[in-house]
């Protein structure tokens, strides 16, 4: 299912949550939503997922609004960290009642991934510790096998043990089944691998939207002489700097070729590459202005 937002606006009285996002998300890709807190990022789910009534603007899903759309809704499922269920629910029922809501469910891969997690179906919510409760949502999310598949910080709770298991299922089962698939986390390092395309926000703002491998090769650390890293990197986006002595490194944001590399380290630099999210860490502490 592809996904096109225009000028989208969550507010919550005069808070702006999201502000005037647009973004289109083709189908059948697993997008990265990376944010700091309070970023918008469940805001914006929110309302992708139509949980949440945008204040401005429309989200499109395959081409028709999706808030209060049932087609829509039957399609999309959105497993946020909260877990949705009341504490005296029994999972058993839980997964009944997605049985009947998600046309794409499939109850054996469901009855697998409670074996691979460890959960007795018998149990009632109430019972499950915090990383049960977040194993629980990922059974939901990816045995929903709905065509958009949002995950929300589903791996809150969860050891690392639990989320290896949780990351192969995902890429998994997204390779036997291909879907739109929207996760949410701050784990980035962790879990970038899985990502086609990476989404980053600011403030309410998308501030990054792009490819996963183009991410990779944006930034680079430059370090060497305080004067002749000075000269490299004038005219250049820095991200960030330290200086110690008469050595200064410095992170620039923007592709460096290589004919540029050769000649820096003929005068006594070096260069390293930085990743998502040393360029995340970057991007989001800058001022607003500065990040866009």
């Amino acid at each position: 299912m592809s996904i096109e937002i225009r000028d989208l606006t969550v507010r919550y009285g005069r808070t702006v949550a999201v502000d005037s996002v647009g973004l289109d998300l083709a189908g059948g890709k697993i997008y990265g939503l990376l944010g700091r807190n309070g970023s918008g990022k469940t805001s914006l789910l929110s309302a992708i997922a139509s949980y949440r009534k945008p204040s401005a603007g429309v989200v499109l899903i395959d081409g028709e609004e999706a808030y209060e759309n049932p087609r829509v809704a039957r399609r999309t499922c959105f497993i946020r960290d909260t877990l949705d269920l009341s504490d005296s629910d029994r999972l058993r029922s839980a997964l009944d009642l997605a049985a009947r809501l998600r046309p794409t469910w499939d109850q054996p891969y469901a009855e697998k991934l409670l074996d691979v997690f460890q959960i007795d179906p018998g149990k009632r919510v109430s019972a499950l510790s915090r990383g049960q409760r977040s194993a629980f949502g990922v059974v939901l999310g990816l045995a929903a096998r709905t065509p958009l598949t949002i995950l929300d910080e589903s791996y809150l709770g969860m050891d690392a043990v639990a989320r290896t298991l949780f990351y192969r299922e995902l890429l998994a089962d997204y390779l036997e089944h291909p879907r739109t698939i929207i996760l949410s986390t701050h784990l980035i390092e962790e879990v970038a691998d899985l990502f086609e395309r990476v989404i980053i926000m600011d403030r309410g703002r998308v501030i990054v939207h792009d490819e996963t491998d183009a991410l990779r090769g944006r930034g680079v650390t430059v370090t060497g002489p305080y004067e002749a890293v000075t000269a490299f990197a004038a005219g250049r986006v820095i991200l960030g700097e330290q200086t110690l002595g008469g050595v200064r490194a410095v992170t620039l944001d923007g592709h460096v070729d290589p004919g540029e590399i050769e000649r820096g380290e003929a005068a006594g630099l070096s260069f390293g590459p930085i990743g998502i999210q040393d360029l995340f860490v970057h991007l989001t502490s800058q001022p607003l202005e500065a990040s866009r």
